[in-house]
C-alpha cells in the first residue's frame, strides 16, 4: 500500500509536470497536494514497516520529536492545501470570466508558499508543547508513531492545560479550512442551482466531484482520529483509524482525480505512450 501511494502521487506528479494542458491553477495545486501526500505518509509509514521486520519498535526522544513535527507539517499543509482548491473551485464556477486574472501564477504560488509557512508554524507549536512535557524513564507509546494526543496521555504530570492547547491547535489549524471550504461550497452550490440545464449542473458538479470526494475522506478520518483519541480508551481503534488517516486516504488520492477527471486520464495515456498532442 505504500508503494501504491508513493508510486501513484509521483505519476500525478509527472503527469501534471510533462503535460503543457495541465499547466492550469486546478492541477498546480493537485501537484502540491500529491507532493503533501507523499510527506505525510513517508513520516510514519516507513518506522512503522521497519518496526515490523525487526520487531523491535524504539525511537529515541529526539527522533519522536522530528516524527512530530514532519507529521503536522505535511497533516496541516494537505489541509491548507484542500482548501485553496476549493478557492480555486469557487473562483472557476462563480467568477467565471475573472478566473484567469484572479487565478494568476502570482497568487497560486503565494497560495502554496503561505500554506506552507502556515504548516511550519502549526509544526513548531506541536513541537514546542510536547517538547515542555515530562515523561517517565519507562514509556511505551501505543502507537505507531508518535501521535501528540498519544503523548500528552502518556505525560507523568497534570497535562490539562495542554490538552486544551492542542486542541485550540487542531480548531484554529483544522477549523478556519473547514470553514473557507463549506463556505466555498456553499456558493458553488447555490451557483449551480442558478444554471438552467441539467447537462450544465452535472458539467460543473464532475468539476468539483473528486475534490468533494478527497476532503470528505481527509476531513472525515481526521476527525475520526481525534474523536478516538479524546473519547476512546482503545490503543488498538484509534491505531486502525490512523492508518486510514496516513496512509489509506493518501492512497486513494491518485485514483480519484485519475478516475474521474478526464484530462488527467488523456494525460496518463499520453505519458505511459510517450506521445503529446500536436499544439
Amino acid at each position: 500500500m505504500y508503494l501504491v501511494t508513493i508510486l501513484g502521487n509521483l505519476l500525478i506528479m509527472m503527469t501534471i509536470s510533462s503535460d503543457s494542458h495541465l499547466h492550469t491553477p486546478m492541477y498546480f495545486f493537485l501537484f502540491n497536494l500529491s507532493l503533501a501526500d507523499i510527506g505525510f505518509t513517508s513520516t510514519t509509514i516507513p518506522k512503522m514497516l521497519m518496526d515490523i521486520h525487526s520487531h523491535q519498535g524504539i525511537i529515541s526522544y529526539t527522533g519522536c520529536l522530528i516524527q512530530l513535527s514532519f507529521y503536522s507539517i505535511f497533516a496541516c499543509l494537505d489541509s491548507l492545501v484542500l482548501t485553496v482548491m476549493a478557492y480555486d473551485r469557487f473562483v472557476a464556477i462563480c467568477h467565471p470570466l475573472h478566473y484567469q486574472v484572479i487565478m494568476n501564477p502570482q497568487l497560486c504560488g503565494l497560495l502554496v508558499l503561505l500554506s506552507f509557512i502556515i504548516s511550519l508554524l502549526d509544526s513548531q507549536l506541536h513541537f514546542l508543547m510536547v517538547s515542555q512535557l515530562i515523561f517517565c524513564s519507562e514509556l511505551e507509546i501505543p502507537h505507531f508513531f508518535c501521535d501528540p494526543l498519544q503523548l500528552l496521555k502518556l505525560a507523568c504530570r497534570d497535562n490539562s492545560s495542554s490538552n486544551i492547547l492542542i486542541y485550540f491547535i487542531v480548531a484554529i489549524f483544522g477549523g478556519i479550512p473547514v470553514s473557507l471550504i463549506i463556505y466555498s461550497y456553499t456558493k458553488i452550490v447555490s451557483s449551480i442551482l442558478r444554471v438552467p440545464s441539467s447537462a450544465g449542473k452535472y458539467k460543473i458538479f464532475t468539476t468539483c466531484g473528486s475534490h468533494l470526494s478527497v476532503v470528505c475522506l481527509y476531513y472525515g478520518t481526521g476527525m475520526g482520529v481525534y474523536l478516538s483519541s479524546a473519547y476512546s480508551h482503545s490503543p488498538r481503534r484509534s491505531a486502525v483509524v490512523s492508518v486510514m488517516y496516513t496512509l489509506v486516504i493518501p492512497m486513494l488520492n491518485p485514483f480519484i482525480y485519475s478516475l474521474r477527471n478526464k484530462d488527467i486520464k488523456r494525460a496518463l495515456r499520453r505519458t505511459l505512450k510517450g506521445t503529446s498532442l500536436p499544439q
